[in-house]
């Protein structure tokens, strides 16, 4: 029998509140433009489609699982969408784990295993994020909506007491 995971975390695709409001704003210039050309048959209804799209496809997004954050003992599970692979990081080879804020950007784009100048990037939303720095330096940055309890509870799954 499988053991009970520690901490569980779901991100989800279109939830991130700048990104939100982008798709709100061109939902809004579609339905203001069909406003101006309502004269114009054939043009304003492909604004109005368009608007009521975006609208849909944001809406659908909002319940989008993104990846999925799963701390266990010894280890963190990171799975993804359809055709992403599992990620596991041990956690006996992790030395440091902090709580920093994911980027200093005001709008950052989703990302799921991203290796970027020897750092791992997992972000769906929000700006906060806890910081793995393992043995050779490699750092996994995984972005949360819940910080201090994923850090609490990865620090919990590697039998460290307290933050």
């Amino acid at each position: 029998m499988a053991e009970k995971p520690i901490y569980i975390e779901n991100q989800y695709m279109g939830r991130d509140r700048s990104w939100v409001s982008v798709r709100l704003v061109l939902a809004l210039f579609c339905f203001i433009a069909y406003y101006i050309n309502i004269e114009r048959e054939n043009e304003s209804q492909l604004f109005l489609i368009v608007g009521s799209a975006v609208i849909f496809v944001s809406i659908v997004m909002m319940y989008m699982l993104h990846y999925r954050i799963m701390v266990e003992q010894g280890s963190v599970k990171l799975s993804g969408l359809w055709t992403t692979r599992l990620v596991k990081i041990d956690l006996n080879s992790i030395v440091k784990v902090e709580c920093k804020p994911y980027s200093s950007f005001f709008i950052n784009n989703p990302v799921y295993n991203l290796h970027q100048r020897g750092k791992i990037k997992f972000y769906a939303g929000g700006k906060d994020a806890v910081w793995l720095t393992d043995r050779d330096g490699l750092i996994y940055i995984i972005g949360t909506q819940r910080q201090v309890e994923l850090q609490q509870a990865i620090l919990k799954a590697k039998g460290k007491p307290g933050v």
